[in-house]
């Protein structure tokens, strides 16, 4: 029976009641017929990282390769008819993005760039920096904690000339603003200053005021007016300006750089600089080269630059960005509302959000909602295991740091120090490892574009419910009422986009943002786990190896060694057109293709059911001249291949419906193991065929039959067919469940192995190995009965002594025997 929250949690992720939350759903078009008309590819996909990137129209890659089909373009340098159409193009391109920007040639310059990180070098590169010397004070690079990596990056040029850097706190600027310096003996310090600062978190989505252009320009905020000189503003428009109009006639600052796959989706390799004419001037360009130089000579250094460097860019514009921020603020400030409000059984908050504001201020907050979610006991839920659970439903979603540290560390509470500890304990910046001694290396982030829908919203929300929410479920009827009848600022649906700025926000006196919360941890057994496991036995059950990756096993009673794990283990893989690899992730009925090897033919066959199957040879020779080689990427790791035929090409793509090959790890390539490598000077191969982490995976029946029994729903009926879903090397017999994240070694019959890590890869286990069917309980189902851990068996190293030219043999009814070393680092 459904509690009355369930039933209220329903009635509010209906259209109706999200309407009554914000009005302006939409821009002046039917969203559901522009979402068919140019988004077809998104069905079935909730698509949620607009921050990292929009997606663009079919009409817009349809009118490039019309326009590119229909024109002759020519190098702009000549003065064809062909070159005078490039040139031609690229200024009226240049006109509407400075109109765009409600500007003109007059007062800024467009310099194209292949990003906004490469803008942002320019500036670093050519900026007039002065160091301090005994004729007066130098240079202040100046820049706001809550800044891109891309823009904290220019103190690593400015510290090479002896420029001072000043990182500043979001709250300083406006509270320790006073008059600008008087200038001493009537001198004036000519030094040029920079302050950069973004227009919107990439992080929280928090906007910053575009005042503070003037501001800091005028030396009346800090840290200008602690500083003499002439100040330059850089203001980082790349995330504000996907989703907000900004009015360069009111807010002139110096530099902006922009990216345009996060305004439109496309190109992707594009963005630009758009320059204050008057602050061009000062600019120092060293380097000339193409068409930059008006004249030069080669014996002597002497140079002329052009007035203006270009470059092409087909430019798309769906509607108003006023409308368009409209309807993004509002799907964001919903899916806020909503996500604040859920609790636990117990009563504790699902979510803990990071944020200045109640979403109700247009001009204070982006389409950006990030947080980090939270488990019954208060503890946070690593971010790496939501983004694998939400990829499992399609969502897609953005999960770390974003490239933005400061932030990250404000929000999440994350001391210097931490860092460094974390740096020492292995976390780097894009890594998976998000909880360290329990605490959250990051967070999760949702951002929304011009076609997200409600049903987005609605997805993200029920998957949050369904998976992290510890039932019954309960709303917060006091925080949902005073949310909803908060009337939010809807002052931009009608203003006059030169007379309103960003809200004035900062940081409120003595304002601070609070750590995670306290975490309760479950009581545990008292009984001791080197009791229970050091020189315990088990039983080896079953055996599998997987000779094409992510395609079928095959179950075998023993199987012999090789270097790279069990003998032709994942040497093999399907790879699409362009040579990624193929996984059950994209395509889950590569499941249902079964490999067969034949030792005595030396043959792989490859069988699907109702076609007919294909053999290739289990050797390859690298003295075949019709063998294409090629390098592809396997879980980050770059892999030498060779490409296995034109025959078994057809025969997987007639199966896929899709261009794809089968591709084979070349025989004298030699992989790394990922982590764990082996101390032991008695040890020693650690190489790795085309696996994503380590040579083995072990699962223990014991802690399936854990999972198997704590399904309420009845999901598996079949023991061996869950078994199956886990994908495993080795499976053993046991008492205890779990008992193996706590090995350090174990023997296999005569065979040694060494534990190094746990297994991450359950959100695998989504898919049906029988029928290639894609389930939704299993991960939920898997959390929930490990207390929120969703790691699931663990990761073996073969141990093979030196000096011997046995080759180890498995054998299933084997003797396993496991122990703890108490100088295991294992993690």
């Amino acid at each position: 029976m459904e509690t009355q929250s369930s039933l209220e949690f329903q009635d509010l992720s209906t259209f109706e009641s999200f309407k009554g939350f914000w009005h302006y759903y939409g821009y002046g078009v039917d969203q559901q017929d522009l979402i068919d008309r140019e988004f077809k590819r998104i069905k079935g996909v909730t698509y949620l990282d607009h921050a990292g990137t929009t997606l663009f129209p079919e009409s817009q890659i349809k009118g490039f390769c019309d326009d590119m089909s229909r024109n002759v373009y020519g190098n702009p340098h000549s003065h064809n008819p062909s070159s005078r159409l490039t040139h031609d193009t690229v200024e009226s391109v240049r006109y509407r993005i400075l109109g765009h920007f409600n500007t003109c040639p007059e007062e800024y310059s467009v310099i194209f760039t292949s990003g906004c990180t490469a803008a942002l070098k320019l500036v670093a590169d050519t900026f007039p920096w002065k160091a301090a010397s005994n004729e007066g004070p130098g240079s202040q690079f100046c820049y706001l904690t809550d800044n891109h990596t891309s823009v904290v990056g220019i103190r690593g040029v400015t510290a090479l000339q002896g420029v001072g850097t000043v990182s500043v706190l979001p709250h300083e600027v406006e509270r320790r603003a006073r008059k600008p310096p008087t200038q001493t003996n009537g001198e004036e310090s000519s030094a040029p200053n920079l302050f950069c600062y973004p227009a919107q978190s990439n992080f929280s989505g928090r906007k910053y005021p575009l005042s503070y252009v003037k501001g800091i320009q005028s030396q009346q905020l800090y840290p200008a007016c602690e500083h003499r000189g002439r100040w330059f503003v850089l203001l980082d428009a790349a995330c504000f300006v996907s989703c907000s109009p900004l009015d360069l006639s009111q807010y002139p600052a110096d530099f902006v750089p922009i990216s345009f796959y996060k305004m439109f989706g496309f190109p992707t390799g594009l963005g630009a600089l758009l320059v204050r004419n008057e602050a061009a001037e000062v600019l120092r360009k060293t380097y000339f080269g193409g068409g930059t130089a008006a004249a030069y000579l080669v014996a002597e250094n002497y140079f002329v630059p052009k007035p203006n460097v270009v470059q092409k860019f087909l430019v798309y514009v769906l509607s108003s960005m006023l409308n368009i921020q409209l309807h993004t603020f509002g799907l964001a400030r919903y899916t806020y509302i909503v996500l604040s409000c859920l609790r636990h059984s117990n009563g504790k908050p699902v979510a803990q959000i990071h944020c200045d504001n109640d979403f109700q201020n247009i001009a204070e907050q982006g389409a950006i909602l990030n947080f980090n979610l939270l488990d019954c006991y208060g503890r946070t839920v690593g971010y790496s295991q939501v983004d694998k659970m939400a990829s499992l439903f399609n969502i897609h979603i953005r999960t770390g740091c974003f490239c933005n540290t400061g932030a990250c560390q404000h929000y999440l509470a994350i001391s210097n120090q931490n860092v460094k500890s974390n740096l020492h304990a292995g976390h780097i910046c894009g890594d998976n490892i998000d909880l360290i001694e329990g605490r959250p290396t990051g967070s999760i982030r949702v951002s929304f574009g011009y076609m997200s829908s409600f049903e987005d919203c609605q997805n993200f929300l029920r998957f949050v419910v369904n998976c992290f929410v510890d039932k019954p479920l309960i709303l917060d009827q006091k925080r949902l009422t005073k949310l909803k009848s908060a009337e939010p600022m809807e002052s931009a649906a009608s203003y006059d986009l030169a007379s309103t700025p960003n809200g004035q926000l900062g940081h409120q006196k003595g304002q601070t943002i609070s750590p995670s919360p306290e975490r309760i941890a479950p009581s545990e057994d008292t009984v001791s786990k080197e009791e229970k496991n050091n020189g315990s036995s088990h039983t080896l059950t079953n055996l599998f190896i997987y000779p094409v990756k992510s395609c079928a096993s095959v179950e075998v009673t023993e199987w012999p060694l090789g270097p790279q794990g069990l003998l032709y283990d994942r040497l093999w893989m399907v790879v699409n057109e362009n040579g990624v690899c193929l996984s059950q992730k994209r395509e889950p009925k590569l499941c249902l293709i079964r490999p067969i090897i034949c030792l005595a033919s030396n043959t792989l066959q490859l069988q699907v059911s109702g076609m007919e199957p294909v053999t290739v040879p289990l050797e390859t020779s690298l003295a075949n001249s019709d063998l294409r080689t090629s390098q592809s990427k396997v879980c980050g790791d770059r892999v030498q291949t060779v490409d296995c035929g034109k025959e078994v090409s057809t025969w997987l793509s007639e199966f896929l419906g899709k261009p794809c090959r089968l591709i084979r790890q070349r025989p004298d390539f030699l992989r790394d193991m990922k982590f764990g490598r082996e101390k032991a000077e008695n040890f020693g191969p650690t190489a790795l065929s085309l696996v994503n982490e380590a040579q083995f995976l072990l699962i223990n029946r014991a802690s399936m039959s854990f999972l198997h029994n704590s399904e309420n729903e009845g999901t598996w009926h079949d023991m061996e067919q869950l078994i199956q879903r886990f994908r495993a090397n080795l499976v053993i017999s046991g008492q205890e469940a779990f008992a193996e994240d706590d090995w350090s070694h174990l023997t296999v019959g005569d065979t040694q192995f060494q534990v190094i890590g746990r297994c991450g890869r359950c959100q695998m286990i989504g898919v049906d190995q029988k029928s290639a069917a894609r389930t939704q309980e299993p991960l939920r189902s898997l959390s929930e009965c490990r207390s929120g851990k969703v790691t699931f068996g663990v990761y073996l190293a073969h141990q093979s002594a030196r000096n011997t030219t046995a080759v180890p043999v498995l054998s299933v009814g084997a003797r396993v025997i496991p122990r703890i070393s108490e100088s295991s680092d294992k993690p």
